[in-house]
């Protein structure tokens, strides 16, 4: 493939010297560092997104007219806008889909057609540690001094991201790197601090130095022929040879099992938390960064165990994988544990519901990994293994009653019915909807019988409740907008329930 020719940019880059790329990549996470360490995340977010794409259009060459550029500037500016309103999930990857599908659209002469538009967007968000490692050694070190040390680094900065998370997911971990930082001028090392700056350098290095790459012209019958019988092209630096490979997966083993050991201990053994930390703290600040370190854990999988690759063939390097998806597999359990420990005190919502099927979506993959190592197939055949798995599960849960189901489960937990758990928040199970009524149902016949029920809220609950009756009458006024699920809500309503204060709940 061809590198960008730098004669070919109308707008000239600013400067290239890798050097002087390193510095802008440092002063970013600099920058990172005072807007997002200690503080939440906000028009911060915004600002960062702003600087990132200025120093990524100045420091590369441009292949874009005036009028393109004014262009993408207006769209930049529109991608941000959502961050500035509201910060939420869905505005972030709005503002940051937006900020490299404009750099990319810039600098890069090579794109022909949507499918060129977004394999570079993946390329800038996605390629990040990886380009920095290759270009720190093309740019600053001989290849030579660099070799000893490649099998390295791979593996040191993967563990130390494993790390970062493993401190957001364990307040015992937090604790432990906490006292790394002992106080003394010479020991004053803020681990998580360090962590940071290098994610933000690894992110940021795409976007400060571009090196696209023109698209392969198709390969012809003959040339496809000579071309398999020569051996496949390794990664740039040796990132994943075996040897760093190996590397990698000891530090991750020994990692993962501190982590394995404290879930072990805490959340399956029952043993009790240090002073000041309780149950639902400990499984609430873990479940999701938690299932972001699985998911993570399994893309190092597939890049590193190649169909075909060397490292496939290592016995070593086969059990070591097999070792550390099984401990990403208890970690998924153990989420899943700390899930269930913070629903027993919260109560159980929607999103709780959708966490809990999504890390057994993530158990699933991870065992699918397993079996396309074990059995020799193809990634082709792990993603049409993991779609069918999705659609199979994404079909079951249409099957089932998510409303009655959480309503029922909050009503027979809760503090009024089991004299443990939450408080019954009677105003979500009413959002729930209709399909909550026979739970609705069961929590007012002990709310009458109950002598501390204070009366005016009790009429507003069954207030609430008739709404409830009349808009699910409603909903079957006409026969198209029938179903089997209302149906027999309707035939519960009609038979069971024409009386509220006699109504036997039959579900």
């Amino acid at each position: 493939m061809t590198d960008v020719p730098t004669s070919a940019a109308p707008l000239p880059a600013l400067f290239s010297r890798i050097r002087g790329k390193l510095i802008l990549a440092a002063i970013l996470a600099a920058l990172a560092d005072w807007l997002f360490y200690g503080h939440g995340l906000g028009v911060s977010l915004a600002l960062f997104l702003m600087l990132v794409a200025a120093s990524s259009l100045l420091t590369n060459s441009l292949v874009a007219s005036r009028r393109q550029i004014l262009l993408g500037v207006t769209l930049l500016i529109a991608g941000w806008l959502p961050i500035i309103e509201s910060f939420n999930c869905l505005s972030v990857l709005i503002a940051v889909v937006t900020t490299a599908v404009v750099v990319a659209s810039l600098t890069n002469p090579f794109i022909e057609d949507l499918s060129d538009r977004v394999k570079a967007v993946l390329l800038l968000l996605f390629s990040g540690p990886f380009r920095l490692l290759e270009d720190i050694r093309l740019g600053l070190v001989s290849r030579l001094s660099f070799a000893s040390v490649t099998v390295w680094i791979m593996p040191v900065m993967l563990t130390g991201v494993f790390l970062l998370l493993f401190a957001f997911a364990n307040p015992l971990i937090a604790k432990w790197l906490a006292a790394l930082n002992p106080g003394t001028a010479a020991s004053r090392l803020d681990v998580p601090r360090l962590l940071l700056w290098m994610a933000v350098a690894g992110v940021c290095w795409p976007f400060v130095t571009i090196n696209w790459k023109r698209r392969p012209p198709p390969v012809l019958p003959a040339q496809q022929a000579a071309t398999e019988s020569e051996p496949a092209e390794k990664f740039p630096i040796d990132v994943f040879d075996p040897a760093a490979i190996v590397r990698a997966l000891l530090l991750f083993n020994l990692l993962f099992a501190v982590q394995t050991v404290l879930d072990v201990t805490y959340l399956w053994g029952g043993v009790a938390l240090p002073d000041g930390m309780t149950y639902a703290s400990y499984a609430h600040r873990g479940a999701y960064p938690l299932i972001v370190t699985a998911l993570l854990a399994a893309g190092f999988v597939l890049v590193a165990m190649n169909p075909g690759g060397a490292a496939e063939r290592i016995p070593l390097i086969r059990a070591l994988v097999f070792a550390w998806i099984g401990q990403n597999v208890m970690l998924v359990l153990s989420s899943i544990l700390r899930l269930d420990l913070y629903v027993e005190v919260y109560s159980l919502t929607c999103w709780r519901v959708a966490a809990f099927i999504w890390m057994v979506l993530v158990a699933l993959g991870l065992l699918l990994i397993v079996t396309r190592i074990a059995t020799g197939r193809s990634n082709r055949w792990l993603i049409l293994a993991n779609w069918t798995t999705l659609a199979l599960v994404a079909y079951t849960c249409t099957f089932v009653n998510f409303s009655a189901l959480i309503a029922n489960y909050n009503v027979a937990h809760s503090s009024q019915i089991s004299g443990r758990g939450a408080w019954l928040d009677f105003s979500y199970l009413a959002d729930l909807g209709p399909q909550a009524l026979p739970a609705i149902d069961r929590y007012l016949r002990h709310a009458r019988q109950d002598p501390r029920q204070d009366k005016p809220t009790l009429a507003a609950m069954e207030a609430r409740r008739q709404q409830l009756a009349q808009s699910q009458h409603g909903a079957l006024s006409s026969w198209r907008e029938w179903t089997y699920r209302d149906w027999r809500l309707q035939r519960y309503l009609d038979g069971s329930f024409v009386n509220p204060a006699s109504s036997s709940g039959v579900e």
